[in-house]
């Protein structure tokens, strides 16, 4: 179990870092490739509101963290909400798209299955 959530420790990291540059690049440059119907819509306003400067920031940071074995619950979380966010956005917009959201977020699960006792405290009254 410890090498299945290094290996997911390392996927989740590299994605989210990745992903998070990928933003900033896009942001800068030409913006992204256009979607179809309420998805459009709404990457369009993401954009144009500059709204994913701070998603990607939040992305890049958490990835780093989780490459870097460094605050590992704090990334965790922050992790968790843009997850969240993704698979909301794919489950209402973009059915299509959700499969990758769906393995980040078994990676999440398997990072924080060891680490459950500093989660506990969070769930106590």
């Amino acid at each position: 179990m410890r090498i299945a959530s290094i290996i997911a420790r390392i996927l989740l990291g590299l994605a989210f870092t990745v992903a998070g540059l990928s933003g900033f690049i896009l942001s800068f440059s030409s913006g992204p490739s256009p979607m179809p119907g309420l998805a459009g819509q709404f990457q369009t306003v993401i954009f144009q509101s500059h709204w994913v400067l701070f998603v990607d920031a939040v992305q890049f940071v958490s990835g780093l963290l989780l490459l870097a074995n460094r605050y590992v619950p704090l990334a965790l979380i922050t992790s968790a909400a843009i997850l969240f966010n993704i698979l909301v956005f794919h489950l209402t917009m973009m059915p299509l798209g959700i499969f990758p959201g769906l393995i980040l977020t078994v990676c999440c699960f398997l990072i924080a299955l060891p680490l459950k006792e500093r989660f506990i405290p969070l769930l106590a009254r």
